[in-house]
């Protein structure tokens, strides 16, 4: 269900705030039940779930971990999945600046130690029906390669097969941004390419509001040009100093702003996020406060 009504930014919004699972670390799969009853007792209400060493779901098949998240009384509304097998070396060139590349390079090493997973590119039909097992609302493409035009063709084809699958059970499909797909890349900006060559119905998005910040870019005027195609953000801020992901209130994303044009975007959901989070439980409580009291 939409969460808005009358009342504040959002009305009864601390029902719906949400966390993508990636923030913890290895807490899912070194103590899942616990880590879950943890996120609970905070007052997170919705979850995103992410690949991990122990693959897309934890050491877990998908009607295990939603029956776990059951019992917490909370929502498992989504989950990430990889678009293309994943590249190392062309993760780590991804890097722009110094702090870009001291964070993938963090990130590198946790990716080597994640199990092989399915991705959308091979495996979009299983996926689908994974997500359909989980009972999950929307299944998101976490990332695919977009540095050229020939890899924005098969990403368009992956998101518009994978859709079709996803619709075929009833699941909606999404894709989540980062930076890369505001650059222009042999005349084209792949953010662009993608929304104008995806079915709208078929193809959503999950809008990062840091990583759109960061590039420069103002969600509300992405809310304008497509209104109602992004029913999940990633409520993510960045340092003030280094743009680095940071507690959701304590960097420069205009969240306030943001949240006041929710109905625009379409969004149903929004899941914090800190990648990399040096305390995560600690941060993901911060964020929930600061979030709690600007949707009451």
């Amino acid at each position: 269900m939409p969460c808005f009504s009358k009342a504040g930014l959002l009305g009864k919004a601390t029902a719906s705030i949400g966390l993508q699972l990636y923030t913890l670390g290895d807490l899912m799969t070194t103590d899942a039940k616990g880590t879950l009853q943890k996120l609970a007792a905070i007052g997170y209400k919705e979850l995103e779930s992410a690949g991990s060493s122990k693959g897309n779901y934890y050491g877990f098949k998908p009607k295990e971990l939603a029956a776990m998240i059951k019992d917490t009384g909370m929502n498992w509304r989504s989950a990430h999945v990889g678009g293309a097998p994943f590249n190392i070396e062309q993760f780590i060139k991804s890097a722009k600046t110094a702090q870009d590349s001291a964070r993938i390079q963090r990130m590198t090493e946790r990716f080597k130690n994640m199990a092989p997973t399915l991705n959308l590119k091979n495996d979009y039909q299983r996926l689908a029906d994974d997500a359909a097992e989980g009972g999950i609302s929307y299944l998101v493409c976490s990332s695919i390669p977009v540095s050229t035009l020939d890899e924005m063709k098969t990403a368009v084809e992956v998101f518009n097969k994978s859709g079709e699958a996803c619709k075929k059970v009833g699941v909606q499909f999404a894709y989540h941004n980062h930076t890369t797909e505001f650059d222009q890349i042999e005349g084209h900006r792949p953010f662009d390419y993608i929304l104008a060559n995806t079915n709208k119905d078929l193809v959503k998005m999950e809008l990062d509001l840091a990583w759109a910040t960061k590039a420069n870019q103002d969600p509300i005027a992405l809310f304008k040009q497509h209104p109602g195609r992004f029913p999940l953000w990633h409520a993510k801020d960045l340092d003030k100093t280094n743009k680095n992901p940071a507690e959701v209130g304590s960097g420069i994303v205009d969240f306030k702003r943001i949240f006041s044009n929710a109905k625009e975007s379409g969004m149903k959901y929004f899941f914090v996020e800190q990648d990399g989070a040096p305390q995560p439980l600690q941060n993901v409580t911060n964020s929930f406060n600061y979030l709690k009291k600007l949707t009451a």
